[in-house]
């Protein structure tokens, strides 16, 4: 995959492949995979927490038979993540194999088994955990044959591994449904899914990170460039790989927790390779390198929470890469690729910095929460309408640019 690293900075190039010659007579928003995913992943990452609040406090019910965190968690790791992932999957496919766009009906079909899926696992327990479930899972089997064909098609089967994470989240969620009917709540499938997009964002993340870098140092001819994948970056993979697997089976473990403090370094020396300091004036750039370290810090935090349960709240550790990770990660790559494809530049406004600024916020409070016993609601609160504001920012803000056609086409 690091050979590919070339045909990956392709993504930040404003001019778009048309899907089809008949592209003029799609709507605008079903020209490319992006468009649609991109603004209803935000929108369903706000609705996660906006939603999930009041419920928590006793407010309101929603009527699903997942238990209420269940479908707070669903929501975002099996519902709003898996549509920035498709968005971001179905346009750098496109750049990755040359073929056109993912586009017109077949978009819209995926599209409506997202959007039935939502409706169904928040449905469940007036159309049956089976059914929902089915509804549920019928978008990602979509998604990946969709994914795999264009992949196979190009015969560029070093992106198959990238179909292959994406898969597994699918697993990922088929086992966090029968976890649920089994038992009532979830707990296994629960970290295999955190497990899953950590993999996939480490993936992606040390593609494109250390590339745009590379491209935006170069154009101003710096003498420092990231470090190239080098064998040290396979394995801080493998052993984040295996300590996100024994954290997934076993979390209780000395041996679970010495994993992940270990991979946790490993990846932090990964990012200090990346030149990261030196995009401190582009925030667009930056925010790339901010989310990835969240990667390192949840990993270190999770471990010592293993060892201290006592000093340090699992919960709050596990919330660095749940709320740190995917929210400012979602956004960065978001906000960059929406900004590339339109044909707008790629720098930071004060849009991007403000909902950079709150999703950050929002991550913040929600880790600190339970170390303030005396406000921890407050802290809550604040939390959730940070992020909420976060990805309704984006999606208010971005949501022409992607949904509707530019007056000069």
């Amino acid at each position: 995959m690091d050979q590919t690293l070339s045909n990956q900075s392709q993504v930040e190039q404003p001019k778009e492949r048309p899907a089809k010659k008949q592209v003029e007579t799609l709507p605008y928003w079903l020209s490319g995979g992006f468009r649609p995913f991109f603004f209803l992943g935000a929108l369903a990452m706000a609705a996660s927490v906006l939603l999930w609040l009041p419920v928590l406090f006793g407010l309101y019910e929603i009527p699903t038979s997942f238990a209420p965190r269940d479908w707070h968690v669903h929501t975002m790791l099996f519902g709003a993540i898996p549509a920035i992932i498709a968005g971001f999957a179905l346009t750098a496919v496109s750049n990755w194999t040359g073929r056109p766009h993912v586009a017109g009906s077949e978009l819209l079909m995926l599209v409506v088994l997202w959007l039935g899926g939502r409706v169904a696992v928040s449905t469940s327990a007036i159309i049956g955990a089976p059914a929902a479930a089915l509804a549920d899972l019928a978008f990602f089997a979509a998604l990946v044959w969709v994914f795999a064909r264009e992949v196979v098609s190009a015969k560029n089967y070093r992106n198959l591994r990238v179909v292959a994470v994406v898969a597994l989240l699918g697993v990922a969620n088929a086992c966090f449904h029968l976890e649920a009917m089994a038992f009532g709540a979830t707990d296994h499938a629960l970290r295999g899914g955190i497990a899953v997009v950590l993999m996939l964002v480490m993936l992606v993340g040390g593609r494109i990170i250390p590339a745009f870098t590379r491209n935006w140092l170069m154009a101003r001819q710096s003498p420092v460039l990231p470090a190239p994948f080098t064998r040290f970056d396979a394995a801080a993979m493998i052993v984040a790989g295996a300590a996100l697997l024994a954290w997934s089976a076993v979390p209780d473990r000395a041996w679970t927790a010495a994993l992940l403090i270990g991979a946790g370094i490993l990846h932090a020396i990964r990012l200090s390779r990346w030149c990261g300091l030196e995009t401190r004036a582009e925030p667009l750039l930056s925010i790339l390198h901010l989310g990835y370290a969240t990667i390192p810090l949840g990993f270190v935090a999770v471990g010592a929470a293993i060892l201290a349960p006592g000093s340090i709240d699992p919960a709050s550790a596990t919330h660095v890469w749940a709320v740190g990770t995917f929210g400012v990660m979602t956004l960065a790559v978001m906000t960059r690729a929406s900004r590339g494809h339109s044909g707008h530049k790629l720098e930071a406004g004060r849009l991007e910095i403000a909902i950079f600024a709150l999703v950050l916020l929002g991550a913040l409070a929600r880790v600190a929460a339970p170390y303030a016993p005396d406000v921890t609601e407050r802290f809550l609160e604040v939390a959730a309408l940070a992020w909420a504001l976060a990805y309704l920012g984006f999606a208010v803000g971005y949501g022409r640019m992607l949904l509707l056609r530019p007056a000069s086409a």
